[in-house]
């Protein structure tokens, strides 16, 4: 019952209150250190999401140009050329002619010269590998040189043995 009758007094009400605040400012104190780097971490997270999602939207904007291009060069490919080509003068059909045979000509040799130009970083190799190969060679033609020698002299001794 004495609880009951028991009143607050007004300096003791502002004073709970008052230590009800400095109670959750020390709750914001202590979680806002923690809260800040993971709102710095999802603000920059969400800032690079926004540069690859543009990156990504730019990309697929130029795919989709190329795709574009790609449908309108194989309508273009498909379409018969005859009418659209510029009229050549008759003067100018010999050249034509030969300026044609001579792409084709070069044409077939592309691959070769292509391969040509693609060996170039391997010919010090090669030239190493060429000049093992002919210090062999002049070794083994030393020893066949020999060997003739002595296949002649066995021949005369031969020669000798059978005419005694």
């Amino acid at each position: 019952t004495l609880d009951l009758t028991c009143r607050r007094t007004p300096c003791f009400a502002k004073f709970s209150e008052m230590e009800e605040m400095v109670n959750m400012e020390a709750e914001i104190n202590e979680v806002q250190p923690l809260l800040l780097p993971v709102t710095v971490g999802s603000t920059l997270q969400f800032y690079f999401i926004g540069k690859k999602c543009q990156i990504l939207q730019d990309m697929n904007r130029h795919l989709e140009a190329i795709l574009k291009e790609k449908r309108d060069l194989r309508k273009r490919l498909l379409k018969h050329r005859c009418q659209e080509s510029l009229p050549i003068e008759a003067t100018y059909h010999k050249c034509i002619v030969e300026l044609l045979t001579e792409a084709v000509t070069f044409i077939e040799k592309l691959e070769s010269h292509l391969q040509s130009v693609r060996s170039i970083p391997q010919v010090p190799h090669m030239m190493n590998n060429m000049d093992t190969t002919l210090s062999k060679t002049k070794v083994l033609m030393i020893e066949l040189e020999e060997l003739t020698d002595q296949i002649l002299k066995w021949e005369e001794l031969q020669k000798e043995v059978y005419s005694n």
